[in-house]
């Protein structure tokens, strides 16, 4: 001991000791060290320096092992982030690195002005704008570059569940627990030029369907309609569940969507007749979110189950882009299921808390998840591992989108030239404590 600590040192040390001894009710073993420490005056006294001293030692322990192993994970995505960068080719810039994956420590914008939580982030198609629907019945539209919020859309009276841009950014669509779907024109300042009314029940998503002239929305009505912009009226109705239906997401050519529910299920559903191809069962509580697997992530999805890359995806090559499917759940689990046969494949368990949402990354390797734990996941598909974890908000994650802007580069790979458009990944969370976070990759 007297090697370790100075004489001063070993005896604030034993008198420490004695004092949690004592206060901790081990009096055999107080009396006996008070002995061996040749302290047999020593009295527990609530002025003294050395009361609850030992305790605010270990606790202080454990919280600088806390930062250490933070601080350890932060140097290992840098170093990560760095070998990726290390195999560029020369000229080229993070700005539109292909295999960029948000970090702790990426540089963003939290976007703040809504009193209440943010249900839905989405990014505009050409222009650097965000959009986020709240339950304070208001959308706001933000410039995601520099973080000012360019105006608020009012129209609802109730909380906004979903919000999304058509393919040309030229309408936005939004649906409340009002009952109604508005539409907005994004060019003549965001004019609020029709409402869809027709659901009896809170509408929870609302989408454009390929080609821009079709919307496609789920309800707690138990229903998914399709709507028709120019007449505004509903033309069809399909009720592929028996509870309130989360989400209905089209497919690329718009035959297909997939739909989850309450009922703990996702479907597979053909939209001209209104068939159930296949039901996606096996997750223990409601299913939260769902989405098809893109087809640039197909040759990650088959390496993780052992396939053969160069096997036919599922099915005919027509229905490549609805092989798979990936679900969310309050179960705390998120699946990869063959989405013609309704079989789950894989689980990946890692989210302590319900998972809300997903996002798959472009470059086809990751997929992002977003759950109540506060955090955002990313997930290396070809083995199922999560290879990071982001403390994304402070509370509740309730949204999550991936917006890839466009930006014209000169020949030394910087903005503003006309050698050629570059990709600049931005990504966007919304959260219940009332904030939009914007993680933007800016290096040069």
């Amino acid at each position: 001991m007297s090697i370790l600590l100075s004489e001063r040192q070993t005896d604030d040390l034993h008198k420490a000791i004695l004092d949690y001894l004592h206060s901790a009710g081990f009096t055999k073993s107080f009396e006996q060290f008070k002995e061996d420490a040749k302290l047999t005056d020593f009295q527990p006294d609530l002025g003294q320096k050395s009361n609850g001293l030992l305790v605010k030692k270990w606790t202080s322990v454990i919280r600088m092992q806390k930062k250490i192993l933070d601080l350890e994970a932060r140097l290992q995505e840098a170093l990560h982030d760095n070998s990726n960068m290390a195999a560029l080719p020369p000229g080229f810039s993070r700005r539109n690195n292909p295999d960029w994956l948000p970090t702790a420590g990426s540089s963003k914008h939290t976007l703040t002005g809504h009193r209440d939580a943010v249900n839905a982030v989405a990014f505009h198609p050409v222009y650097s704008v965000l959009v986020s629907a709240s339950d304070d019945s208001t959308m706001k539209v933000w410039d995601w570059e520099t973080g000012e919020m360019e105006r608020t859309l009012k129209g609802h009276t109730k909380r906004i569940t979903d919000c999304e841009y058509d393919s040309k950014g030229k309408n936005l669509v939004s649906c409340a627990y009002d009952l109604f779907i508005k539409l907005w024109n994004v060019e003549n300042d965001y004019q609020n030029f029709a409402t869809l009314r027709g659901h009896e029940h809170s509408v929870s998503s609302s989408k454009f369907l390929p080609g821009d002239d079709r919307i496609i929305s789920s309800s707690r009505d138990q229903t998914v309609r399709i709507w028709e912009i120019a007449t505004t009226h509903c033309i069809k109705v399909i009720r592929p569940h028996s509870d309130w239906i989360r989400c209905a997401i089209p497919n690329v050519d718009g035959k297909f969507f997939l739909t989850c529910s309450m009922d703990h299920t996702a479907h597979v559903v053909e939209l001209d007749s209104g068939t159930t191809k296949s039901e996606l069962r096996g997750h223990d509580n409601v299913v939260e979110a769902a989405v098809f697997v893109p087809v640039s992530c197909i040759p990650a999805i088959r390496e993780l189950l052992g396939q053969k890359p160069t096997a036919a995806p599922a099915g005919a090559p027509d229905n490549a882009n609805i092989s798979y499917a990936a679900t969310t759940s309050r179960d705390k689990t998120i699946k990869i299921w063959d989405a013609l046969r309704g079989q789950c494949l894989h689980t990946l368990v890692g989210h302590d808390d319900w998972v809300r949402a997903l996002v798959f990354h472009p470059n086809g390797k990751y997929l992002l998840s977003a759950a109540d734990d506060h955090t955002i996941r990313i997930w290396e598909l070809k083995t199922g591992r999560c290879i990071r974890k982001i403390e994304a908000h402070e509370r509740f994650v309730s949204s999550l989108a991936w917006g890839r802007q466009m930006i014209s580069s000169d020949t030394n790979g910087k903005a503003g030239g006309s050698s050629g458009p570059l990709l600049m990944n931005v990504i966007a969370s919304a959260s219940s404590d009332q904030v939009c976070d914007v993680t933007v990759d800016v290096s040069l």
